[in-house]
C-alpha cells in the first residue's frame, strides 16, 4: 500500500492539475442532507451546501490568515479537529507545506484528503492587489437562473370557484453573484414559487433579497449590509437557518457556529434584513452590533377584548391564493442587539443580547399545552457561550435566558480517546417557558422549550477500512405538545458501520429506532398515551465499476406501529447510475426506485441528485415506482446547462394529493433547467 505522505503527495499534484475533485460531496454530506429533509427543512437551504463549496473551490481557505468561523464551514471538520489545528497554529507558527497537516493530532488522512481541495496557503494579503482594476479583472460573477414546473396540472391551477392559485405553476429563480477575493461580496436573487404570480403589483416580484459585504478590511472583520444570517454558540439564544443536529457523524451534535454571513438562500424564512458587523476591538475581543427590520406573513385575528393577535409567523414565503396574499406582511419585525466576543487558540467566550419587538402581539391562547407558549410583542433574550480545548477534550456548552420567561442549557464534551475512537456527550434542559424565535439548538422538538435530555455518540475505526458510528439520545418532555395531552418522554438509536475496502467500494449498513408518546387515535379505547415505535434497516452499496461509471443500490426497510395497531411494513429498493468523464463536456445520474409503504408515518427519506443549487432529499410514501434523470451540459468555458426530469408513478391510485395541490391521474412529474454564466 502507498504511504500515507506519497498519497497524500499524489493528491497535491491532482489538484495543482486542476483536475475536478468532489472529496467533500461525498457520503458525509449526503447523510446530512438525508437528516435535514427528516426534520422538514427547505430545500433552499440545503442548497447551501453546494454553494459554499463550490466557492470554497475558487477561493480556497489560506490556513495561515485564516479563523475558526472560515473553519467551521467546512463541514467534514469537527470543532475538536478546528481547536487542534489552531493549537498547532500557535506554537509552531504559519504552516510552509500543506504536508504538514498529517503533524495536527487528530487529523487523519481522510479528513486532510477531504479538505485539500479547499484551502490553500497564501503568504501574500490580499488587499495589497487592491485597485479598481482588479475590482473588475481579478473579481469573479455568475448569473444563474433556474425555472421549474410540474408538468400535470394541480387542482388549484384549474378555474375553479372560491380558492384557487393565483398564478402560473412555474417556479423561477434568478440569481447574481460578485466576488473579489475574500475580501468585497454582493449578491442579488429574485424568486417566483409556483402557484405566485410574476407581477403581482408592489413588489413587481414576490421575494426579492440581496446583500453587500466587506471583510477583513482593519479593525472590521465583517460588514454586510442587506439580507444576513447570525449564528453564535449551539444556537440557543440566537441562531437563524438550520443546524445540523443528530445525524450519522455523531460530531455534528457540536454545532459549529460562523457567526456573522450573508444570505443567499433562496428560502423566505429565518434571516435578518438590515445592517450588521463584526469589528475588533483589541486583541482576541470583537463585537457584532446588529440591526434587523422587515415584514412577515402571519395570520391576525381580533380577540375578544377587540385587539389583533397573531399565534405564529409563516415561515413558508408562499404567496399563492387570496387569504395567503392577504396574511402577506401584516406584522413588522424589529430585531436589534449585540455579541461579545474573545476568541482564543483554546478557549472562546461570548456574551450576547438582543430585543424583538413586533406590531402586533403573540397569544397563547387556545389548546392547553399553548398555555407556556410566547405571548406579547416583546421578547429579550440574553446568552453566555463558551468552548475549551484541554488535552484532547474539547467542552462546549450555552445557557440561555428570555425576558419574559425562562432559562435554557446546554452542555457537551467531545473527546479523541484514541486516533480510532471518540466520543460525544451533551445533556440539555430547556424550561417549558424558555421562548425564542430564533433557536436552533440540539433536540428532539423544533423549538428550544419544554425538553431534558441526555445524548452520547460514539465513532470508532477498528480499521482504517472500517468505521462504526452509534449514538443514542434520551429526551423528555415535562410539558403537554401538540397531539401529547400529558409529560411523555422517549429515545432515539442510530447505528451506522461503513466498510471500505478500496476507494471504488463502499457498503454501509445502518439501524435506527425512535421511540416516542402519543395520544390515542379517536375510537382508541386507551386512555393514556401509547406508545410510537419507528424502525429503519438499510442495507446501501457504492461502487465505481469504471472509470466513467459508478452506482448505488440501496434495500430499506421501515417498521411502523403506533399502540395496539398492527404495526406497518415498508420498503424502498433504488438503482443510481453516475456518468461523470473528467474531460467531457457531459454528465449526469440516473435513478429507479420502487418503494411501497402503507402510509405517510412509515416513510422513508432518500438523498436526490439534482441541478445545482437545487437539492433535497425525497419523502417516498405509498405505493409506486420513482424515477428520475439529471445531465449537466458545458456549452462554453463560462457556460453551464443543467436539467431535470423526475417522476413518480402510483399504480394503484386515480388521486394524487389532497387539497389544491390534487393531481388526477397516476402520474406525477417535474421538469427543471439551469444556466449558469461565470465570468
Amino acid at each position: 500500500m502507498m504511504p500515507a505522505s506519497l498519497r497524500l503527495l499524489f493528491l497535491l499534484i491532482l489538484m495543482s492539475s486542476e483536475i475536478p475533485l468532489s472529496a467533500q460531496e461525498g457520503e458525509q454530506v449526503k447523510d446530512l442532507k438525508e437528516s435535514l429533509a427528516e426534520n422538514g427543512n427547505e430545500e433552499e437551504e440545503l442548497s447551501d451546501f453546494a454553494e459554499q463549496l463550490d466557492f470554497f473551490r475558487k477561493h480556497p481557505i489560506d490556513l495561515n490568515h485564516t479563523h475558526p468561523e472560515d473553519l467551521k464551514k467546512l463541514i467534514c471538520l469537527s470543532p475538536l479537529q478546528i481547536s487542534s489545528f489552531f493549537k498547532y497554529r500557535s506554537l509552531n507558527g504559519k504552516l510552509i507545506d500543506l504536508l504538514e497537516l498529517q503533524s495536527i493530532p487528530d487529523f487523519d488522512l481522510e479528513t486532510i484528503e477531504r479538505i485539500l481541495p479547499f484551502v490553500t496557503l497564501s503568504p501574500a494579503s490580499p488587499y495589497a492587489r487592491l485597485n479598481l482594476k482588479n475590482l473588475c479583472k481579478q473579481s469573479s460573477s455568475q448569473i444563474m437562473l433556474r425555472y421549474g414546473r410540474l408538468l400535470e396540472q394541480q387542482k388549484g391551477f384549474r378555474n375553479l370557484a372560491g380558492s384557487r392559485y393565483s398564478g402560473s405553476p412555474d417556479k423561477l429563480l434568478l440569481r447574481y453573484k460578485y466576488q473579489y477575493s475574500e475580501l468585497l461580496s454582493a449578491s442579488l436573487l429574485l424568486k417566483k414559487d409556483a402557484g405566485e404570480r410574476l407581477f403581482n403589483g408592489k413588489p413587481a416580484i414576490d421575494f426579492i433579497s440581496g446583500n453587500i459585504a466587506l471583510y477583513k478590511y482593519r479593525r472590521i472583520l465583517k460588514l454586510i449590509i442587506g439580507d444576513y444570517s447570525l449564528q453564535f454558540g449551539q444556537g440557543l439564544s440566537l441562531w437563524s437557518g438550520f443546524s445540523f443536529g443528530k445525524g450519522p457523524d455523531v460530531t455534528s451534535v457540536a454545532a459549529k457556529d460562523a457567526g456573522l454571513k450573508t444570505y443567499t438562500s433562496g428560502s423566505e424564512g429565518s434571516f435578518f434584513r438590515g445592517i450588521a458587523g463584526t469589528v475588533q476591538l483589541f486583541g482576541k475581543l470583537s463585537c457584532s452590533p446588529f440591526f434587523s427590520f422587515r415584514k412577515r406573513d402571519a395570520s391576525l385575528k381580533v380577540m375578544p377584548d377587540g385587539s389583533i393577535g397573531l399565534s405564529t409567523i409563516n415561515e413558508s414565503g408562499l404567496h399563492r391564493t387570496q387569504t395567503e396574499i392577504k396574511n402577506r406582511n401584516t406584522v413588522s419585525q424589529q430585531v436589534y442587539g449585540l455579541v461579545l466576543q474573545y476568541s482564543g487558540e483554546q478557549f472562546s467566550a461570548g456574551f450576547l443580547g438582543y430585543r424583538s419587538a413586533y406590531s402586533h402581539a403573540f397569544t397563547n391562547a387556545g389548546p392547553t399545552y399553548k398555555k407556556y407558549h410566547f405571548s406579547g410583542n416583546t421578547l429579550s433574550n440574553l446568552g453566555f457561550h463558551y468552548n475549551y480545548t484541554f488535552r484532547n477534550v474539547y467542552f462546549y456548552g450555552e445557557v440561555s435566558r428570555s425576558v419574559p420567561g425562562g432559562n435554557a442549557i446546554l452542555q457537551g464534551a467531545m473527546a479523541s480517546i484514541s486516533p480510532r475512537l471518540s466520543a460525544v456527550f451533551v445533556y440539555r434542559n430547556y424550561d417549558k417557558d424558555h421562548h425564542n424565535f430564533f433557536g436552533q439548538a440540539i433536540g428532539e422538538a423544533s423549538e428550544t422549550a419544554n425538553e431534558k435530555g441526555a445524548y452520547l455518540g460514539l465513532n470508532f475505526s477498528p480499521h482504517s477500512h472500517w468505521k462504526l458510528s452509534v449514538y443514542f439520545d434520551y429526551f423528555k418532555f415535562p410539558w403537554l405538545k401538540y397531539r401529547v395531552d400529558s409529560a411523555s418522554s422517549g429515545f432515539e438509536v442510530l447505528a451506522q458501520l461503513r466498510y471500505t475496502p478500496t476507494k471504488k467500494l463502499q457498503v454501509t449498513a445502518r439501524f435506527k429506532t425512535e421511540h416516542k408518546q402519543q395520544n390515542p387515535d379517536a375510537g382508541s379505547i386507551a386512555t393514556t398515551l401509547v406508545p410510537l415505535l419507528k424502525t429503519n434497516y438499510r442495507l446501501e452499496c457504492n461502487w465505481q465499476f469504471h472509470r466513467k461509471f459508478k452506482s448505488r443500490q440501496r434495500i430499506e426497510l421501515v417498521q411502523y406501529q403506533k399502540g395496539e395497531k398492527n404495526a406497518e411494513l415498508g420498503y424502498l429498493v433504488y438503482q443510481d447510475l453516475d456518468y461523470s468523464p473528467l474531460s467531457s463536456k457531459l454528465s449526469g445520474n440516473v435513478r429507479l426506485a420502487y418503494f411501497n409503504t402503507p402510509s405517510y408515518q412509515s416513510r422513508i427519506y432518500a438523498y436526490e441528485d439534482d441541478v445545482l443549487s437545487g437539492s433535497g432529499s425525497g419523502g417516498y410514501y405509498g405505493k409506486g415506482i420513482r424515477s428520475y434523470l439529471n445531465f449537466r451540459y458545458r456549452l462554453l468555458r463560462s457556460l453551464d446547462l443543467w436539467g431535470r426530469y423526475a417522476f413518480y408513478f402510483y399504480p394503484d391510485k386515480t388521486v394524487i394529493g389532497s387539497g389544491l395541490d390534487e393531481i388526477r391521474g397516476t402520474q406525477k412529474s417535474d421538469l427543471k433547467f439551469l444556466v449558469r454564466y461565470q465570468f
